[in-house]
């Protein structure tokens, strides 16, 4: 078996094989597959840090691998109107759901509240396999861990200033029936002071 370790960036040499992955199993760090051209591999990478689609792996003996996004169920909702695909992508994403977003058109996992949401704005459904390869979120890229913090000082001019202290930590698994876990947890603490 070949061992994949060492991740490529911006990597355009030549290509041994290549690995087709669905979005689950690109969020792993140990994965033990058979790649496209029928070789037995283990990719072992560092937790918190999903492969990405079309991303490069080198092996331990020094053969390149790519990874491919497999297609898989997806629902993927789409307009021509700008205005309606802004309003359904800010309820959609208030919902911290996972989303892939492109010109006019959004996808997610299959989710009937969602569907229904996207038909009830009047976006066409469509519910073909396809790639699933969702933003990674604001705070980190390629992963999907939120964590940010920031302090706002304002000074008024009326004789006080105010401090505005704010985090904010979102820890997200779900448990689609393929082993895991379901927690979705959030916490949140501001402070203001005034003087």
């Amino acid at each position: 078996m070949l061992t994949f370790q060492e991740r490529l960036n911006h990597y355009h040499g030549d290509i041994d094989d290549t690995v087709t992955l669905d979005f689950d199993t690109r969020q792993k760090a140990r994965i033990k597959t058979v790649t496209d051209g029928g070789s037995d591999i283990g990719i072992f990478i560092e937790r918190g840090k999903p492969l990405l689609v079309d991303e490069c792996l080198k092996s331990t003996c020094g053969k390149v691998i790519q990874v491919k996004g497999a297609k898989e169920p997806v629902t993927t909702a789409s307009t021509d109107d700008w205005l309606t695909f802004s309003k359904v992508c800010y309820h959609l994403g208030n919902r911290h759901t996972r989303l892939q977003v492109g010109e006019r058109w959004l996808r997610f996992q299959p989710d009937h509240v969602l569907s229904e949401l996207a038909t009830l704005y009047g976006l066409t459904l469509d519910n073909s396999p396809a790639v699933f390869d969702p933003e990674s979120g604001a705070y980190q890229v390629g992963g999907h861990s939120h964590g940010h913090s920031h302090d706002h000082n304002h000074s008024h001019g009326h004789g006080h200033s105010h401090d505005h202290g704010h985090s904010h930590s979102h820890s997200h698994s779900h448990d689609d029936g393929h082993g895991h876990a379901n927690s979705h947890s959030h916490s949140q603490s501001h402070g203001h002071d005034h003087d």
